[in-house]
């Protein structure tokens, strides 16, 4: 699996002004309803509700919310660049201005959790967070993250 195949361009977003979680999640279920013909109200329900079991913030300023979300046919990745970082309850402690949501579809299996450590292992990748907070467009965020740079375990 290549996150090329999880995340259009269209479903990215850069200069994103929040200044909560919950705005963050209502901003990725705007980009998933125009980009993937979802209802924005499920999509921040099931984001909403996955991370009230628990956070998403991986560290190092990077988020990675997920849910499935009926009416889906494959997983679908939407990334934002938040201006200002913002508090995601992460491991670290450190805000978040990093979020590559993940939405899978109802049936998704292990697939969705391949994909949630696909999108992990990459962003641990310290070369690659400053380039995404360093791209001047969403196409240069694309090409960056559509790179394959993770690294191959050991």
């Amino acid at each position: 699996m290549q996150i090329g195949d999880l995340l259009d361009r269209g479903a990215i977003a850069l200069r994103v002004s929040a200044t909560d979680k919950r705005q963050i999640l209502a901003h990725i279920a705007e980009l998933a309803a125009r980009n993937f013909g979802l209802d924005a109200g499920k999509v921040l329900d099931g984001l909403s509700e996955r991370e009230a079991a628990g956070s998403t913030g991986i560290g190092h300023g990077v988020a990675v919310p997920h849910a499935r979300i009926d009416g889906l046919d494959r997983i679908r990745g939407v990334f934002l660049r938040v201006d200002q970082p913002v508090e995601f309850g992460s491991i670290d402690d450190q805000p978040a201005d990093l979020i590559f949501a993940l939405l899978a579809p109802l049936e998704a299996g292990t697939e969705h959790l391949r994909a949630l450590a696909r999108v992990s292992r990459m962003l641990r990748n310290p070369q690659l967070r400053e380039h995404l907070r360093a791209a001047p467009t969403p196409d240069a965020l694309h090409a960056l993250l559509i790179q394959d740079v993770t690294p191959s375990a050991a």
